[in-house]
């Protein structure tokens, strides 16, 4: 059977299940009669895979879709195990959701699975950034929490994120254990959907309180942002939730003059004034600079839908601004951190990030004598190594070049309410010295090296795409190539097999780490390239990692061309394969 001839029959089981609304029924019933019949395969050529951070896809009737039917037996599943770890104790779970179209209802459908499960549940009665999921779910003394988002996907998408009592999303053995009790819900008459209200309970203000009192009280030199309350920043929400928690948590810090952009400020799951809602993308923050330049403002910041990424815009001296990179606004930050720690608080504290994360980072912990761990992508295996080290030692901060960040272990994801009110204190205190953060930027890499990284990602949408992606990892992996580029490959840390080849001599060495889909190929001229799928979005990854010296600031603009030109090389090559 083929997969067209797979996907009409799984179809027609769909349409013929008595627990399926009429609505539903119509539309599928219109799929089956369309000659092209490329539509009805995608939505049913297999079931939405529900993975280790649970689902991810586009909204529409199908077992490839989000929908009320998918979601409630990812819920029907989840309450499952949760009942089987702890049996006849009382359960508790957090839910959250973002401003994406169809979030709220899909909150409401799994709060009502819970509660038909007899599982108490705490619902924000608004749309929240999934950090705050991650907070309240420890505040809270939850047992889990899911919060429905597709973070900065586009408009189609949505999502459904499980987090665990520690506030961090699910791991091993958990993430398994889930994923087999959804799998095992292989109907959706199986799913109880309709609980009792009396079990469904209301978040109040109080936890975002909470919320802000920790974030406030980790920022370093409070009496500066007294003296600069005033110094004008600009901020987005790009549509998303952000706007319900950033601005007021910059007030609380002591800022008197945020300007919002308006257009934008206003939830809308279709994100009409964007490309795309993604702060790692210029054009998402074209309308944040157009204001920054009227204002002069120092700083911009965009944060995407579930508002756990930020994008960072800066003034430059000469008046023009200069977007920052994931690697870059990272190393700002975890600088301006150790650089405010005693002795005694480098000593007994860790950083942490990902694999794919500027080598900068590890090459500052190591001049404060701070530890740095390097995880696989992913804050819940950031999450993982806080927890593993817990009452041993300190957890200060951590990040990923994907605007990611979190500065202490009350949440347990990134955060880009927390990031926010940094950067924001970050800039502050530069102003108060007579400088900028470009400026602080330029004088890491003096100090440091000159480290530059370029991202490619190419889009692989469909069942044809990820079949191309799955070719292309065993390709690169079972036939690796002798050079990239011209430039002869070294070494091949292969962390899906969990060897280390090297290439000169053939030898092979096992890789401490958890297995993951990604490949790292590293160069004779010491650039690094990392290749891997997204586990978000239907594209493949690659990460382009150089690194030059720089003498002193003057020479900044030539030094930094050169690697630039470098990353274009490897760029057109990448491009190609």
């Amino acid at each position: 059977m083929n997969i067209e001839q797979l996907a009409r029959e799984r179809a027609h089981k769909w349409l013929q299940n008595a627990a399926l609304d009429a609505e539903s029924k119509k539309e599928i019933d219109a799929l089956l009669k369309q000659s092209n019949g490329s539509d009805l395969t995608d939505r049913f050529y297999k079931n939405l895979e529900f993975g280790t951070g649970g689902l991810r896809g586009i909204m529409g009737i199908g077992s490839n879709c989000m929908n009320r039917y998918t979601v409630g037996m990812a819920t029907q599943g989840l309450c499952n195990y949760l009942k089987k770890v702890h049996g006849n104790n009382k359960i508790r779970i957090a839910i959250a959701h973002d401003s994406r179209n169809n979030s709220r209802y899909f909150a409401e459908v799994t709060a009502g699975v819970c509660a038909a499960n007899n599982i108490e549940v705490w619902l924000f009665p608004e749309l929240r950034p999934t950090p705050m999921l991650s907070f309240a779910v420890r505040h809270l003394k939850c047992q889990a929490g899911v919060v429905i988002t597709a973070s900065h996907n586009p408009p189609e998408y949505n999502g459904y994120k499980v987090y665990w009592e520690d506030g961090a999303q699910i791991v091993a053995p958990h993430d398994k254990n889930i994923i087999e009790e959804v799998n095992a819900i292989d109907d959706f008459a199986k799913v109880k959907f309709d609980g009792s209200t009396a079990l469904i309970h209301t978040i109040g203000q109080e936890a975002d309180d909470a919320y802000y009192a920790e974030v406030v009280q980790r920022i370093p030199r409070p009496e500066i942002i007294k003296k600069h309350h005033s110094l004008p920043i600009v901020y987005t929400s790009l549509h998303g939730a952000g706007i319900t928690m950033v601005p007021e948590c910059l007030k609380r810090m002591g800022f008197t003059r945020v300007h919002l952009v308006d257009e934008q400020s206003k939830p809308d799951g279709n994100f009409p004034t964007v490309k795309s809602p993604n702060p790692e993308e210029a054009s998402a923050m074209e309308m944040a600079l157009s204001k920054a330049k009227a204002l002069n403002a120092s700083l911009v910041m965009a944060t995407d839908p579930d508002t756990d990424r930020v994008g960072i815009g800066l003034r430059k001296p000469d008046g023009n601004y200069v977007l920052l990179n994931g690697n870059q606004a990272l190393s700002l930050l975890v600088w301006f951190i150790l650089h405010n720690l005693s002795d005694n608080e480098r000593k007994t504290g860790f950083i942490a990030k990902t694999i794919v994360t500027t080598e900068l980072i590890d090459t500052i912990a190591a001049h404060y004598g701070v530890k740095c761990y390097n995880t696989l992508t992913g804050f819940k295996y950031i999450a993982s190594i806080i927890r593993e080290k817990e009452g041993k030692e300190k957890f200060i901060v951590a990040g990923e070049e994907s605007y990611g960040y979190m500065v202490g272990d009350f949440v347990r994801d990134k955060d880009a309410v927390s990031a926010c009110a940094f950067f924001a204190a970050m800039s502050a205190i530069a102003f108060d010295e007579g400088k900028t953060l470009y400026d602080w930027l330029i004088d890491l890499y003096v100090k440091f090296g000159l480290y530059r990284e370029g991202l490619i990602n190419v889009v692989k949408k469909g069942q044809q795409g990820e079949a191309e992606m799955k070719a292309l990892m065993q390709r690169l992996r079972n036939q690796p190539p002798a050079e990239m580029a011209g430039e002869k490959v070294l070494r091949l840390l292969d962390y899906q097999t969990g060897m280390e080849l090297d290439l000169t001599t053939g030898k092979k060495s096992a890789l401490d780490f958890p297995k993951s889909d990604v490949l790292q190929f590293y160069l004779t001229d010491g650039t690094k390239i990392s290749v891997r799928p997204s586990g978000t979005e239907p594209k493949i990854k690659y990460y382009i990692s150089v690194k030059g010296s720089l003498s002193n600031a003057a020479n900044f603009s030539e030094v930094n061309a050169v690697l630039e030109n470098r990353i274009a090389h490897y760029s057109e090559y990448l491009n190609s394969i």
